[in-house]
């Protein structure tokens, strides 16, 4: 707020100044213009003197012409200059065009212009500056976790659906948080109640392989049924197993779709707009297929959200020569294929590159936690459709099956 105060200082002072040198201007002008009729003055004297009479018409700024007679000279209501010609004196008397009315009318602009200016910087400063100075921090602060940083109420057209939206995006980080905090319990106390569970059946394991190893049974019945037993413990081992694999990969992000349509140039138009300008800074050559557009039948974020994903892989993982978007249609669904030049990872890992956090060979420059492709897979999967991905020709193609209405 002060660095827009001393702007206004600048721009107040800045203006001040123009309209001084625009009245010293204009007065310097009309000094100019009244002095016109001593040049008239002289001309006439020139007259005069040559021919002994003259022509008041071509003296538009002269208004009468007298000369001395003996007396009343001097004596006159005009303005008048005193001449010498043609052996005697004269009386030439001009007018003087009374010029200050327009000179307080471009002073009245001037300062119509300035009250304008003057309410207009306080109207951005009281509805603009300052509510983006009261939210200046709040980011910061949500970065940093503060979740229970105020966010003040705006009225303003200009704020009011921005601080709605950041309320929101607290309120959707503290409900992410809790989810989060709730699935780690769930998941410790699942492990811990898992891991007392498993102790039980070792333990017997323990002991019948102890008495075996002991030669303790000696019929041969004794010795088949601790076999059994060890079978048995270790069957519930692997199911307590199979447990803690499922509760590892149970889902730790929580997708929530809203179905419904949109027009695929709509979509592309988005991402064109997103990508374009940063695509051709990179030199990276950016190229969208023609298209026939349609109607799709998906989450319009969601779906944005897949291709952003698969565009930022692409900028990540090619060789930054070529990316390109691609369109077709099969069986009532539309494909988006997105690819990019420079594949570097190898066939056999494509079966895998879709699940969390895994991480192709190719990716061990890059910073990522392999999430990328398994949200879209996910997504896709929540929007009815699919999603695959190839290696052709040396270029890694991923394609968006999304269904049409």
């Amino acid at each position: 707020m002060k660095a827009y105060l001393r702007l206004c200082v600048i721009l107040g002072a800045v203006y001040l100044l123009f309209a001084a040198g625009l009245n010293m201007f204009l007065a310097d002008r009309r000094d100019e213009l009244r002095g016109i009729y001593r040049v008239e003055a002289k001309y006439l004297i020139d007259e005069i003197n040559e021919t002994g009479s003259y022509d008041l018409s071509k003296y538009p700024h002269l208004t009468g012409v007298f000369p001395d007679t003996g007396s009343g000279l001097y004596t006159s209501d005009e303005h008048y200059v005193i001449i010498d010609a043609g052996g005697r004196l004269w009386r030439a008397e001009y007018g003087v065009d009374d010029d200050s009315g327009s000179l307080i009318a471009v002073n009245v602009v001037l300062g119509c212009i300035f009250l304008l200016g003057a309410l207009m910087l306080i109207y951005i400063g009281r509805h603009l500056i300052a509510p983006f100075g009261r939210l200046n921090n709040v980011p910061e602060e949500l970065a940093k976790g503060n979740l229970a940083v105020p966010i003040p109420e705006e009225r303003s057209r200009f704020f009011g659906r921005f601080t709605w939206g950041v309320n929101l995006l607290r309120e959707s980080i503290e409900d992410s948080r809790k989810r989060e905090i709730g699935f780690q319990r769930d998941k410790k106390l699942l492990l811990l109640s898992l891991s007392h569970d498993i102790k039980t059946p070792l333990s017997a394991i323990k002991l019948n392989a102890k008495a075996l190893e002991r030669g303790l049974y000696q019929d041969d019945e004794k010795r088949r049924e601790a076999a059994l037993s060890i079978s048995r413990r270790a069957d519930e081992i692997e199911s307590f197993v199979s447990q803690i694999t499922q509760a590892a990969g149970e889902d730790f992000m929580n997708f929530e779709v809203k179905p419904g349509e949109v027009f695929l140039s709509e979509v592309i138009a988005k991402l064109k707009g997103r990508y374009s300008d940063r695509l051709e800074a990179s030199h990276t050559e950016f190229v969208i297929a023609k298209y026939e557009d349609c109607i799709l039948s998906c989450d319009p974020d969601r779906l944005g959200e897949c291709l952003q994903n698969l565009i930022e892989n692409a900028v990540k993982y090619g060789d930054g020569k070529r990316i390109s978007i691609d369109f077709s249609r099969m069986d009532g669904c539309g494909l988006i294929k997105v690819s990019n030049t420079g594949c570097t990872l190898p066939e056999s890992e494509l079966t895998q590159i879709f699940e969390s956090f895994r991480r192709g060979s190719n990716a061990e420059r890059s910073p990522g936690n392999g999430l990328g492709l398994f949200i879209c897979k996910r997504l896709m999967n929540l929007m009815g459709g699919e999603i695959y991905a190839e290696i052709n020709g040396g270029c890694f193609e991923v394609t968006l099956v999304v269904k049409m209405p």
